[in-house]
């Protein structure tokens, strides 16, 4: 008989690290492992080649995923005069084939290399899902298959909706295979994306940090923690018209919810980088990897057409009535401005997408600014100016009392020459003063 080769293995008898080679062939180009013969080519036969082979095809479907025996024949052959077992194996169509004791890790996926069964690199195992799993990443078989679902459980346990292995199956938490998909993976207490989130001082990046956090885990719960935390900078500024006290948040709830639902849902989980959100003092920016889906262009989106990346993702976010299937996350955003400022809130590169939400507050107080440096003066203004110039600075009380005026006027004359640049504010609380130039 010829030597071992690439597709040909040679065993003296049965033991348990076989069930590599059988994973190597499946893996590789296929091939046909001998059971009885030496590695020389010396046929020494099987005492009980029905033991055997009881033994190559329990030990094939028991310990490999997915499952090989469709691509295996297991019989006797004699060969000069002798029994010998042969499993021939055909290369598989679900690759990567791997021990599920250890998953799809090089520990647990092997292939052959000349005339040896080696465990596979890791770019080769990424490229053999690629091969196999076409272009769905959520489809795509996990790298990770000790999976916990801890907070997804508790997300549908809140919403009554039933959550176990017919519901993982159905929803495409696992795949055909019996192996957890990278959907299981994204939703699981072990995922490896994350959502990063900083917030800054002033209006570019070039300020400093006032905080900065990363959420991990379950999508769900980076979700509930970058809501929570953005809810935190969300502001909220109270006016009054007459007797009315009207509160606006800096952020209409609604937008923000729908910008990091999107920035979850819709990026591209092919890449390994976080998804960004960036807080400044006039607005926020959720950037999500990815630009858009195939086919699909920005004046698609902002009319409602909806063409998700990641269709059984959104589905799960749909079940749990979280998104609507409808695509109306742009419109939302825009009606939740109520007719305020809210132009080219979306940026779209061939790889990324950017929703930048203003900050409704900062916008009314940057118009306020700008009527009143624009309007004409008053004379009440020039005689607190006057007044103050007379004694380098002054309280609101010290006008108040020498002009003759109310508290609230005083008060609100003050503030409007502030925000004009005409006077400083200096001081805080009770010793508030105002001047003409800040003082040291």
């Amino acid at each position: 008989m010829t030597g071992e080769s690439l597709t040909v293995e040679y065993k003296r008898e049965y033991f348990d690290e076989i069930k590599k080679t059988i994973i190597a062939f499946a893996n590789t180009d296929g091939g046909e492992l001998l059971i009885g013969v030496d590695d020389d080519g010396t046929v020494l036969g099987v005492d009980d080649p029905d033991d055997v082979m009881l033994k190559v095809t329990n030990s094939a479907r028991d310990t490999i995923k997915p499952d090989v025996t469709m691509f295996m024949r297991v019989e006797t052959r004699v060969i000069q005069g002798k029994k010998v077992v042969a499993a021939s194996v055909q290369r598989g169509t679900a690759c990567p084939y791997y021990l599920s004791a250890k998953g799809v890790r090089p520990e647990g996926v092997y292939v052959r290399q000349g005339a040896s069964t080696v465990p596979a690199t890791e770019s080769a195992i990424l490229k053999m899902i690629l091969e196999t799993s076409g272009d769905s990443f959520e489809d795509a078989r996990s790298l990770i298959q000790t999976l916990t679902f801890h907070s997804v459980q508790k997300t549908f346990a809140e919403e009554k909706v039933a959550f176990g292995e017919t519901q993982k199956r159905t929803l495409g938490l696992i795949g055909e295979d019996g192996a957890y998909t990278n959907l299981g993976l994204l939703l699981s207490d072990q995922c490896q994306h994350t959502i990063k989130l900083a917030v800054f001082q002033g209006s570019t990046k070039n300020t400093l940090f006032k905080d900065r956090a990363e959420f991990s885990g379950s999508l769900f719960d980076q979700l509930d923690d970058a809501y929570v935390t953005i809810d935190r900078y969300n502001a909220t500024c109270a006016e009054f018209k007459g007797l009315k006290r009207i509160d606006t948040r800096d952020y209409p709830p609604e937008a923000v919810r729908e910008a990091l639902l999107n920035a979850v849902v819709h990026r591209d989980y092919s890449y390994s980088g976080s998804t960004l959100i960036s807080i400044y003092d006039d607005r926020i920016e959720f950037l999500s990897l990815g630009g858009l889906a195939k086919g699909i262009a920005k004046s698609d989106v902002m009319m409602g057409v909806s063409v998700p990346r990641n269709k059984k993702l959104a589905n799960v976010f749909y079940r749990l009535h979280l998104i609507e299937a409808f695509g109306t996350g742009m419109l939302k955003i825009k009606e939740s401005y109520d007719g305020r400022p809210l132009q080219d809130f979306i940026e779209i590169s061939d790889n990324a997408f950017k929703i930048t939400l203003p900050n409704v507050n900062a916008q009314r107080q940057n118009s306020e600014t700008e009527r009143l440096q624009t309007r004409p003066f008053q004379p009440l203004e020039q005689q607190i100016m006057d007044y103050i110039k007379t004694r380098d600075s002054a309280t609101r009380a010290e006008v108040q009392k020498a002009l003759g005026l109310s508290q609230s006027a005083a008060g609100r004359k003050l503030k409007e020459l502030v925000v004009s640049g005409m006077l400083m504010r200096n001081g805080e609380g009770r010793s508030t003063a105002y001047s003409m130039e800040k003082e040291s």
